[in-house]
């Protein structure tokens, strides 16, 4: 069982609430003006955001490190806020919210026949592929609302990242480096088909924001190369590295 503090990560995550709070949302009155196939899009990755974590909380409770916990409660926390932003960011343009999506139900019950090691694997697959589409809709949107919560989310998500690499290199870490190297190279391919499937279906979006879907698979690929180094050796990698929660962040509005 790993027993290892993560007073450190729980510092930051409450660092960040409390910049977060003096901030304030996005001025929503602004309103947002998006084509069709970005709405239907955004609807999609919104349900993704949207859960209430039970399970990962439960096996973060299991590994017996309360700091880990309490960092695990603080992530949810931020995921559960991407909800609530894109929600937002949708009725500002005069759209609904999903119930439901097949992708996301097919993430949700993979993940809760896991462990914590393979779920935070399974994870760290859909954050990549997030962290991917949130930079192409941060660079290629014209609106500027949509710009600025697309800011937002990348900001969080490149912090998660390594969050979850460290957790993710604990675990592997007793296993010969052949073992994990053959793990991580599995965990690769996941992002791979991960990053075909958001492809192939948001491929309308995807053009909208002045990106094909080779690309956005091929970039999700590249980036990953950094994690999957992170998870096997420890090393940071680039992009990978733990920031301070006070590093200044590009974010719109700010």
């Amino acid at each position: 069982m790993i027993k290892n503090l993560y007073a450190s990560w729980v510092r930051d995550f409450e660092a960040e609430r409390e910049r977060r709070a003096g901030l304030g949302d996005p001025d929503w009155s602004v309103g947002a003006h998006l084509p069709p196939e970005l709405v239907r899009s955004l609807q999609t990755f919104q349900v993704g955001e949207d859960g209430d974590g039970s399970a990962l909380r439960a096996k973060a409770d299991g590994a017996g490190d309360a700091s880990y916990s309490a960092a695990i409660r603080l992530f949810i926390a931020e995921e559960q806020n991407h909800a609530r932003l894109l929600a937002l960011l949708l009725e500002a343009a005069g759209a609904p919210t999903l119930t439901g999506h097949w992708s996301d139900a097919v993430f949700v019950r993979a993940r809760r026949l896991m462990g914590l090691r393979l779920e935070l694997m399974v994870l760290m697959v859909a954050e990549s592929v997030a962290l991917g589409y949130y930079r192409a809709l941060r660079d290629g949107v014209g609106d500027p609302l949509t710009a600025e919560v697309a800011s937002r989310l990348v900001a969080d998500e490149e912090r998660h990242v390594p969050f979850h690499c460290r957790r993710l290199h604990e675990g592997l870490a007793p296993l010969p480096r052949p073992a994990r190297r053959a793990v991580v190279a599995g965990w690769r391919a996941m992002v791979a088909g991960g990053a075909v499937v958001v492809a192939a279906d948001h491929g309308p979006a995807l053009r909208a924001l002045g990106t094909d879907r080779r690309s956005f698979v091929a970039g999700v690929v590249r980036d990953s190369a950094a994690m999957a180094s992170a998870m096997c050796d420890g090393s940071a990698g680039a992009g990978v590295g733990r920031p301070s929660a006070t590093t200044a962040r590009a974010e719109g509005g700010v």
